[in-house]
């Protein structure tokens, strides 16, 4: 019996591997198809929410079509405005940040400390150093172009949610307790997605209001890299506030960069940790070391659209092992109970 059992843990071993590469070599095909289910779980709570306002299907399909079709676009011309805009002030922005190092190594030499600004300037690739900001924008921008596919995709998926419905049913007709684990596990799925989204769009807004106010260049387009790295846990949140400060080092006061970095913290923390917890529920929480290695795993497999998609997709396997009772011990252990074991032991 133990002969076979390692043989059987062998083979599955070896079946995770092969899907894996195949995912891997079929990362472009597979991102799309990650999206649109997405992106269909979180409008399909909005379809079901017309059609109880007695809209007929139809309109509310397209409706929500026309929704998708809307953001998508509005995203990647607003990216791609702000990318070729950003691009052709380049040369500025080197030169101005050149100065600005020049400035702090002459503040630091005016107490007496030596340092050979020759071999610092020589040192720094500036290039490089705004080439990590263009090739994460350009990353996004490419991705984008490729949204039209996303959108078909959640067209048919919507189209076939009625259906699909009524399929389940068909197929646990003499299993309840399937198709109430199923139920659960869909509701959980949409409820995270519903959520994420909303804290992610409120996190954009609220910084390019922000940034509007303190003049800082390109918000529209620091706010939807804010509110697209939302998805990425606590190192997303870093890189899409990097670029904005150090813009505002370079065109405003230190006084002006400070409170734009302190309202980044603000910010991120009271949505991130406090709003969006209360809006999920604690059954929706994630161990940081899932995440941690979710992002390095997925990111791997599916390149930096994988970054974006980590969270979601390590949370869809969490919401499906909590679902069903023989699995929920893994829902436990990609759990984050730090909160709960405080609350014992006070």
């Amino acid at each position: 019996m133990d002969a076979i059992n390692l043989k059987n843990y062998f083979f599955y071993v070896a079946s995770f591997v092969v899907i894996l590469a195949g995912v891997k070599m079929s990362s472009e095909i597979v991102v799309i198809l990650f999206l649109a289910i997405f992106i269909s779980s979180i409008f399909s709570s909005l379809l079901k929410l017309l059609q109880k306002q007695n809209i007929p299907k139809v309109l509310s399909y397209f409706f929500i079509l026309v929704i998708v079709i809307f953001i998508g676009f509005m995203l990647a011309y607003v990216i791609n405005i702000s990318l070729k805009d950003f691009l052709t002030n380049l040369p500025i922005y080197e030169e101005k940040l050149k100065n600005l190092i020049l400035n702090s190594i002459h503040l630091v030499q005016g107490y007496g400390v030596e340092i050979d600004k020759t071999k610092i300037m020589e040192s720094l690739n500036f290039s490089s150093f705004f080439g990590v900001t263009t090739n994460i924008i350009g990353s996004i921008s490419t991705f984008l172009s490729k949204f039209l596919l996303v959108v078909i995709g959640v067209a048919f998926i919507l189209a076939e949610s009625k259906s699909f419905q009524t399929k389940l049913k068909v197929i646990f007709r003499n299993n309840a307790k399937k198709l109430e684990h199923f139920n659960l596990f869909s509701f959980n799925i949409q409820k995270y997605f519903v959520v994420k989204s909303f804290t992610s769009f409120l996190t954009g807004f609220i910084i390019t209001i922000m940034l509007s106010f303190f003049g800082v260049d390109y918000p529209i387009l620091w706010g939807v890299i804010a509110m697209l790295f939302n998805f990425v846990p606590v190192v997303g949140s870093i890189i899409a506030s990097f670029p904005a400060i150090l813009l505002a080092l370079m065109n405003l006061d230190v006084n002006a960069t400070i409170w734009v970095s302190i309202f980044y913290i603000i910010i991120n923390i009271s949505i991130s940790n406090i709003l969006e917890p209360k809006l999920m529920g604690k059954e929706l929480g994630l161990s940081p070391l899932i995440i941690f290695f979710s992002l390095i795993f997925w990111g791997y497999i599916l390149g930096i659209v994988g970054m974006f998609l980590a969270v979601p997709i390590t949370m869809t396997l969490k919401i499906a092992f909590d679902s069903n009772t023989s699995t929920h011990w893994l829902g436990i252990l990609m759990s984050d109970l730090s909160r709960k074991k405080i609350r014992n032991k006070e």
